[in-house]
Order: structure tokens, then sequence, then C-alpha cells
């Protein structure tokens, strides 16, 4: 007897269930409620989404054509509308410190990519070869800044316009990464930069990137957050005082900087099994790195005359003495942790390192606690057997999303050798020799220092999407839907759109000759717009409009119309735009 199945499940209903319950499990994980139902919920939604994907059969080979690559995605309205909303407020941010706008091409030389980020530079995506040229997507924002510095020599292209300055740039950057599309881990992904160029007295510039940081995680409500601060030459002086050769810092450093997801154990296992480091060496290491605090930190490496001794760690804490006397002054030291676990991997940094992270950057259930960094591992734990191979060797394993964190939210620091870099680069000369440093020689200063943050903008996306959802956020800014009553009055329908929109009235209506009021109702109903005006051959003979107000309310998580009985107001047509504008509604749109 043959079998009969049912027909596939809906893949997007699937796909937005799966996303839903998966906002309910970080909400629940975050509040500390009991998350094991959602969990169950959320495997047996992927099973099911895994089951009508394979149901669809010779359909596949046509929804792969449709679908967007591993590692991207596309945005609807409603998102799109929650991204230009957090870009606004990054961009007023920027504005308001004084940043000028860059921008850069989204691919390179290869050659210009390359040696800039240590063991990330695995992860650069390359091009094939372009006539000759060995071309690559750009990693970070902060490279191709540096390679346009040095082209300008810092003034910009223009005379007279001063070494460096203030310099903001927002667009996609590109790495070939284990993509977690929830928690905005993505292959391709929007990033924030805001640098500061120039050389400028002791960490001025660092404070004020901090600040601006700071300013910029509030505006956007993104829940509590912790900037944590390190630096660059108190962290090499703690690997030179504990004993690491100078050939290991910095894949010793890029190890410690797995603490914030991984237990001491794990980072000790790598730094001596891995990266054969001494183990008493590591364990040297456990007890400086599983430190965290503010100003009393601060005050405790300064007494030790171990660490003090070495000139790294001394210059490191010397900047951190006048940094937090700075950040007391912007009013934002009380949203640091100074975190000498923070390494950051980047091989060009060379002072204060920092990333910003909320409660969900870490994986569910791991706590980066003093605790969790012993000194030492006597009995560590036997490896667990691992995972049978798939058929192609080659496959990624497949990640449990609901474990994932979303990981820092924003990260930066200071590169003061990057741009000098390229300038001895462009001479052909080694940076370390006499010619290298005429050559990087730039208004009587060596290179252009730097320090700038770049901000995750789809990892802040994830965070602020499930609230602008449940919030019941529009998808478009039309302010007034013009209609008409009886007959069509589509060339006065037209003439009124027209006027709106020269006196800056953002205004929609029906591409119908003579639609039907409530066909028209609907339409702007759909848009959720604000004002209804509706036009009659009597009130246009009079030069009369009716306009009618319009609220919505979110009921029981849907978005609903507030049903009313007032019929609308009768407004002159010459005043009606003075009067749209005097309205509580447009105020308080224009505002936000």
């Amino acid at each position: 007897m043959a079998s009969t199945t049912n027909p596939p499940a809906d893949l997007a209903a699937l796909e937005a269930e799966i996303a839903s319950v998966s906002a309910r499990f970080n909400e629940l994980r975050l509040a500390g409620a009991p998350t094991e139902e959602a969990r169950k919920t959320l495997s047996e939604l992927k099973k099911a989404l895994g089951m009508a994907k394979g149901a669809a059969g010779g359909r596949d080979k046509k929804e792969k054509e449709a679908a967007a690559i591993e590692g991207t995605r596309d945005y609807g309205p409603a998102e799109t509308s929650c991204r230009a909303h957090i870009e606004a407020i990054i961009r007023n941010v920027f504005t308001s410190f004084g940043g000028s706008a860059l921008d850069t091409p989204v691919f390179e030389r290869k050659d210009v990519l390359t040696d800039k980020y240590g063991e990330d530079a695995k992860l650069i995506f390359d091009l094939q070869d372009q006539g000759g040229e060995q071309l690559a997507l750009r990693y970070d924002h902060t490279v191709p800044l540096a390679r346009w510095l040095a082209m300008t020599r810092g003034t910009g292209g223009g005379e007279g316009t001063g070494i460096g300055g203030k310099i903001w740039q927002i667009g996609k950057v590109y790495r070939r990464d284990q993509p977690v599309m929830s928690k905005g881990r993505m292959r391709e992904f929007m990033q924030a930069d805001f640098d500061i160029a120039g050389s400028w007295d002791a960490m001025i510039p660092d404070a004020e990137l901090l600040s601006l940081l700071s300013t910029v995680l509030t505006r956007l409500d993104v829940g509590e957050f912790t900037i944590k601060l390190n630096h660059r030459k108190i962290l090499d002086g703690i690997f030179e005082v504990c004993g690491v050769p100078a050939e290991k810092i910095r894949s010793i450093s890029s190890a410690v900087d797995k603490l914030d997801k991984l237990p001491w154990i794990e980072v000790r296992k790598e730094m001596t099994e891995e990266k054969g480091l001494d183990g008493a060496i590591a364990d040297r290491i456990g007890e400086y790195v599983k430190n965290k605090g503010g100003p009393e930190l601060l005050a405790q490496l300064k007494a030790d005359t171990t660490l003090t001794a070495n000139k790294n760690a001394k210059e490191g804490l010397a900047d951190m003495v006048i940094l937090f006397t700075l950040l007391r002054a912007y009013k934002v030291l009380d949203r640091i942790s100074f975190d000498l676990s923070l390494a950051r991997g980047l091989d060009y940094y060379t002072g204060i390192i920092y990333e910003a992270t909320v409660e969900a950057s870490a994986p569910p259930g791991f706590k980066a606690t003093a605790d969790a960094a012993p000194a030492a591992a006597e009995n560590p734990p036997k490896d667990k057997k691992k995972p049978a191979k798939t058929e192609s060797a080659d496959e990624e394993p497949e990640i449990d999303e609901s474990q994932v964190g979303v990981g820092s939210i924003a990260a930066g620091g200071r590169y003061d050798g990057l741009v000098g870099a390229f300038l001895a680069g462009a001479a052909g000369v080694d940076p370390a020799s006499k010619e290298g440093k005429k050559a990087m020689s730039v208004g009587g200063v060596t290179g252009i220092p730097c320090i700038g943050v770049s901000i995750g903008m789809d990892r802040v996306f994830a965070l602020l999407w499930p609230k602008w959802a449940e919030r019941g956020g529009r998808t478009k800014e039309t302010m007034v839907f013009v209609m008409s009553a009886g007959d069509g009055l589509l060339e006065e329908r037209v003439g009124l759109v027209s006027e709106l929109r020269a006196a800056g009235i953002k205004c929609d209506f029906l591409a119908k000759s003579k639609p039907k009021i409530a066909t028209q109702f609907a339409a702007g109903e759909r848009d959720e717009v604000p004002f209804a005006i509706i036009l009659g051959a009597d009130e246009v003979a009079a030069g009369l409009v009716t306009v009618k107000e319009q609220r919505w309310e979110v009921v029981e998580g849907k978005k609903v119309k507030i049903e009313s009985v007032d019929k609308g107001t009768q407004v002159k047509r010459a005043e009606l735009i003075e009067w749209l504008k005097g309205t509580d509604v447009w105020k308080t749109w224009e505002k936000n």
C-alpha cells in the first residue's frame, strides 16, 4: 500500500516562528527565568524546518537560487526601518562629536589587508585574480582608513586642512566567519566607525572616544552595558614579567582574549597544549588576567613592584592614571571595567583597547568571574570525544544558536603604527630603519597616531529588533494619506499631494482613478498613516478639506487601530500645512 505524506509546512512561517521563539528564549534567559520549555520548542521547530526543506525535494535548487547566501540576509521593510533608526542615532552622535564622513571601497588590494589581523587573517574574503591584481573584501574600516590617511598624508587630500582629525564611516564589511544569524554574527555586516587621527596630548582622544561610545549605546537604549578596558602595554608587560617568549606574545594574547566566553581551564589548555607555553608561565599569567575592577585595580597594579619595573607596564599604567581622571570628568567612569583579560586579537593595536558588552554578549550560563580563572589547573578534565565527521570533511559543524552569545557590540583601541607602516611600505623601506622613520614622518611626527571605535550595527539590531517588533514600529514615514470621497478627483488629489510634498510633508495617495473610500482608508491604515485628508467635490469648491487623525495601539502583540467616532475636522485648504505642523502628532514625529 502506497504511503501518503502531508505537504511540507510553509517555510517562511516556520522561519518566522523560530525567530519569535528565539527572541522569547533570549528574554527568558536575560530575566533569569526557566528556558527549558522554550529551548525544547525551538529544537522542535528547527527539526520541523529541516523536514519541510527536505520534503520540498526537487524544489530545493530553485529555492536556493532565490535565497540569500550563507552568512548574509535580506531585511524587510520593518527590519530596515529599525536599522535606519539605529543608523540615524549613530550618525547624530558622530556629528555632534565633531566628526567628518569618509567612504572607502569595499575591496582593497590583498597586500593592503594582509599581516594586519593576526590569527584573524584567515577570515579575509579573497577575490579571484582581477586582471593581474589580487584583491580582497575589506575586513574592517580601520585598515582602509589608515591606507587613506597614508595616501593623503593626513590632510584628507586638501592643503591646509591639518593632520588627521575626527573621521567617521558607516558601511558593510566582510569576514569568512561561522555565522550565527540570530545573534548578528554574519559574513556581511554593517559597522559604524569613529576615529581620531593626529598627535594630541596624552589620553584626551582616548577619553573622548570612550565618552562617544557610552553616548551612542545610551541613546540606542541597548540596556545595561559595560565598556571593558585594558592597555596593550600593560598586557605585554604582564606577559614579559611572567616569562612569555617575545615571539609568543601575540598568540598568547589571542588565547587570553577568549576568557569572556571560555573558562580559564580551557584557555590555559590552549596556551600550553596548542601554543607550547610552559605551564608555570601560564599559571603566573592567570594570577593577573583574572583581575578586573576600576581605580582600585589600577592602584593595586601600581603597587606591584615586579610589574612596575617593566618599561611597557609602567608606561601603560601612567596612561591609565590620566585616562581615569578624564573619564571621571566625562561622567562615564561607572560604565568602565578595567579588565586585564581583554586582549583584542588584532595585531595593529598599540595602546588602550576596549569593547562594549551587554548581558547577552556571553554564551548562556557563562559567567566570566574571578572564580572562573584559577591560577592553576591540576586535574584538567579529559577531552570529550569528538563528534563523528559528516560526509564532507570540510563541512562546518552546525551551531546551536541558543547556546551562542551576541558577543561584543562595539570595540576598538589605539593603533599608532598602522599609518606609518603604510607610509614606509609606499617608500619601499623597513619601518624600523632610519629611512623608514624618515618616510613615516608627517608634520614632524612619526606616522599619524590614531584611535578608533567600531560599532557592530547588526549585533545592536539583534538586541533591539525584538523590542522594536513588539512595539510595532512603522515601516514608512508617511504622515498624510490623501483620499477622495465620491468622484475620483484624481487631479485634485495629485495637486494636493504635490503641494504637501513641496512643504516637506511626507504623503501618499492610491494610484487609482476612482477608488472606493474604504479601499483608500485600508491603504492608509496598512501604512499606519496618522492623518487621512479627504477631498469631496463640495469641499474642493469651498476651499476646504477634511482631516481625520488616526491612532494605533499594541494589543496582545498585534498592532490594531483605535476606533473613533470622530468624523474629522474641516480645515481651510490655505491653512492646511500650518494646521498639520501645529498638531501634537506632527511635533512628536518630528522630534523622534
